[in-house]
């Protein structure tokens, strides 16, 4: 399905339960599923550093499968090689979440593994993935410093055992990635871009957007992701395979993009983006909302240099005719502005290679 549905707050479990509701995903459930449910627990660090999925949002999605009487839920994952899944359930409030809701947590670490072949490639694939009915997908949207871009379709890593995580990297990473999608085709996938690292798998960097968004195909998800924060999206190589080997198809002028609380965005908190707080010199900030803000700090550290006047961003420009550049649709009275609401980073570096 060509449509992607996009929430923002800061209440993460109820604009999750929310924007479940809106997509009716109880409409494709029945009570005797067991659904699976993959966050991003890379490595065992609070998902305020950018690196990890927000235990909230899993909690939303946990109340409403539960409300809709599915009573069989399973949290899996396994963090990467050298780090321990049990810490990071621990550490990152899934022990407590899974205690609270009595819902099982497997660490795929320990799990068996089931050889399959996708696309001409043999592949180990971990048994409690497979034998769920349905998968729900819980990436964090942020950069990567091999792949470009983690989000839906490189967090199904974990789903695999840590011998074929080494293997994966020996087969040039990006296409076994797409193999792997090819066998495990989650059902739904619920993407944390609250505040996704800006450019590094294990966090530190955090770039807050306070919004999640929803889907079903995870090409047109990561393809927008990517777009979001700065790449077109044949730039992400396992993405272009994915596309190639008809996963699903990248973000057009027909997809369906259905926003929650647009009007209530929440405004950019600098403190809470650290880096921002590094590339303000470059800004001119007034009542900015934080989705908006994330897209130009994706942009400006995506630039070697930025030599031009400080860029304009925010509600406050609204209706004022101004000199300069502004960055999305409230500063479209300045000389030059990048559109959209928000903006993709994408299209600011367009423009700024172009002053």
């Amino acid at each position: 399905m060509s449509i992607i549905y996009i929430n923002y707050g800061t209440k993460l479990q109820e604009i999750t339960y929310e924007i479940m509701k809106e997509a009716n995903i109880k409409a494709g459930l029945n009570s005797d599923m067991t659904i699976g449910i993959k966050p991003n627990l890379v490595v065992s660090r609070p998902a305020k550093e950018g690196a990890t999925s927000h235990p909230e949002i899993v909690e939303g999605i946990i109340q409403y499968l539960q409300e809709a009487g599915i009573k069989n839920i399973i949290i899996l994952e396994g963090s990467w090689i050298g780090d321990s899944t049990q810490k990071a359930f621990e550490n990152c409030g899934y022990s407590a979440l899974a205690k609270k809701y009595k819902v099982k947590l497997v660490d795929t670490k320990h799990d068996n593994a089931i050889r399959k072949e996708s696309k001409g490639i043999q592949l180990n694939v971990c048994e409690s993935a497979l034998a769920v009915d349905y998968l729900i997908n819980v990436p964090v949207l942020k950069g990567h410093c091999q792949t470009g871009l983690t989000c839906c379709l490189k967090n199904l890593k974990g789903c695999i055992p840590d011998s074929e995580k080494r293997r994966f990297h020996t087969l040039g990473l990006h296409t076994p990635i797409a193999a792997l999608n090819a066998i495990l085709r989650p059902s739904l996938h619920i993407v944390d871009s609250i505040c996704g690292d800006l450019s590094f798998e294990e966090g530190g960097n955090p770039v807050v957007a306070n919004r999640i968004m929803l889907g079903f195909d995870p090409v047109l998800l990561d393809s927008y992701g990517a777009q979001l924060i700065g790449y077109d999206p044949d730039e992400i190589v396992h993405l272009r395979i994915a596309k190639e080997y008809g996963l699903g198809n990248y973000i057009s002028d027909e997809t369906n993009i259905i926003e929650l609380n647009s009007q209530n965005r929440p405004l950019v908190n600098i403190k809470a983006n650290p880096i921002g707080s590094l590339l303000s010199k470059y800004i001119e900030e007034d009542s900015a909302c934080s989705a908006c803000y994330a897209s130009l700090i994706y942009a400006l550290d995506k630039l070697d240099r930025y030599k031009g006047d400080r860029i304009k961003i925010g509600q406050g420009f609204k209706g004022k005719k101004i000199k300069g550049l502004g960055v999305g649709q409230c500063t479209s009275g300045c000389e030059q502005y990048v559109k959209g609401c928000p903006p993709k980073a994408s299209d600011i570096i367009k423009i700024l290679e172009n002053l």
